[in-house]
This record gives C-alpha cells, sequence and structure tokens, in this order.
C-alpha cells in the first residue's frame, strides 16, 4: 500500500469516526429533551366552535396527547367529565378543554317544575343570564278600565334559571310593529305558583322581564315592593 492509498484510509476512517461522534451526539440531544419534557398523557381539544350553554357531547372534542409538564392543572384528561355538563362560554375550535370551561346543568328539586317563555333579548337577557342564574320577574300590565293605572309587578322573585336557549326572530304583529324581534326562550325551575304566575304574565303582560340577582346579595323584598305605579311615587 502506498502513502496516497495510505492517507485515504486514515481519511475515511476519520470520516467514520466523525459520523459516529455526530450520531450519537444526536442522540444524546434527543435524550436530553425526552428527559426535560417529560412523559405525554392524553388531553382534549375542541373539534369546531361550542356555543355558550349547550350539553357536550364526546364527538365535539378530539383526543391528543402532549408533555405533561406542559398540561394545566384544570385540563380535561378523562372525557366522561363532560357527562351532564354544559359549556359556561363559548368554545373555541383548537382550544384545550378544561375544567372551568364547563359546569353542572342545573336540576329540578322536589315539588319544582320546569316552564320556559320567551324573553324579549333587548330589554330582558342581553347575553348575562346564564343557567344557574337567580333572577327576577318583572311583569308590566295595563290598567284594567279606562283611565286606570298601568302598573309593574314583580311577579317571581329568586327565580332559578335552568337553560338558556337559542336566539329567535319573531315577526312582529300587526297590531303593533313595535313589539320584540328577537327573543329568547328561557327555561325556569319554579313550584306551581309561580309556574302559574309566570305563563299568566307571558300571557296578559304587556312585558316581561329579568332582572338579574346578585350572588350573595339580599333577595328579601317586602310586599310594598312588589307593585310600582308611576302616580305612587312620590
Amino acid at each position: 500500500m502506498n502513502s496516497r492509498q495510505r492517507r485515504g484510509v486514515i481519511l475515511l476512517l476519520l470520516s467514520v469516526l466523525c459520523a459516529f461522534g455526530a450520531f450519537a451526539g444526536v442522540l444524546s440531544v434527543i435524550s436530553d429533551a425526552k428527559s426535560k419534557v417529560g412523559p405525554e398523557v392524553t388531553a382534549y381539544q375542541v373539534k369546531s366552535d361550542i356555543a355558550p350553554y349547550t350539553d357536550l357531547r364526546s364527538g365535539q372534542f378530539e383526543k391528543i396527547s402532549m408533555p405533561k409538564r406542559w398540561l394545566s392543572e384544570n385540563a380535561v384528561t378523562d372525557l366522561s367529565e363532560i357527562n351532564g355538563k354544559i359549556a359556561v362560554t363559548q368554545l373555541r375550535q383548537g382550544s384545550l378543554l378544561q375544567s372551568d370551561m364547563i359546569v353542572k346543568r342545573p336540576e329540578l328539586e322536589p315539588g319544582q317544575q320546569e316552564i320556559a317563555i320567551m324573553i324579549d333579548a333587548e330589554t330582558g337577557v342581553a347575553g348575562k343570564i346564564t343557567p344557574g342564574a337567580t333572577v327576577n320577574v318583572f311583569a308590566t300590565f295595563a290598567g284594567d278600565q279606562q283611565g286606570d293605572s298601568a302598573e309593574s309587578r314583580i311577579i317571581v322573585s329568586n327565580a332559578k334559571v335552568i337553560d338558556v336557549g337559542r336566539l329567535t326572530a319573531l315577526e312582529p304583529s300587526e297590531e303593533n310593529r313595535r313589539t320584540a324581534t328577537q327573543a329568547v326562550p328561557i327555561t325556569f325551575a319554579l313550584d306551581t305558583m309561580d309556574a302559574q304566575r309566570v305563563a299568566y304574565a307571558e300571557s296578559f303582560a304587556q312585558h316581561v322581564r329579568l332582572a338579574l340577582v346578585a350572588p350573595g346579595s339580599d333577595t328579601t323584598i317586602r310586599p310594598s315592593e312588589r307593585t310600582y305605579e308611576l302616580a305612587k311615587d312620590k
């Protein structure tokens, strides 16, 4: 073997050693990255936008895997957690499902019944009333006879909202083109007497409005506060 051949063999061996060194370096980097990332766990993300207050189904989410160390403490890792729950806010496509995005659907208590009425979206809801909220139901009535004063009444106090439906377009009546053009079905959990009051108000009141009761506030209403007439306001 002449000197040129010996140099070629030496260069070839050096190239092989460098290749092995580079490969070992790559393996070391990969191993280091895995050790820093840690084990992966199952999580779920939203497939497409989900409207607030709608029932949740497993088909609305897709399973993904991600490093456990990057997962927030309130991330949902078991899809059975959505059973019987609704979205508390708008869930955006691609968002990671977390427990603070969902709440348990309000349920009826013994002696209660569901009753739903349409509420003017502009004056009665304004997007702030959600399932689980407590509201006072106001109804405005015209005077029984000509010359009698109109009055506003709190017909039900501390009514529990258990469902808020979708915004619905309404056709204005021929008699009054200024009636509401959009309404939202609101479902309440009420006892029999309060359910009758709400049904009566929806049928005969000029307007029915809801007033959201702030959590923790004094909900006591004195009898004198239940009815209001402008003529008696001093």
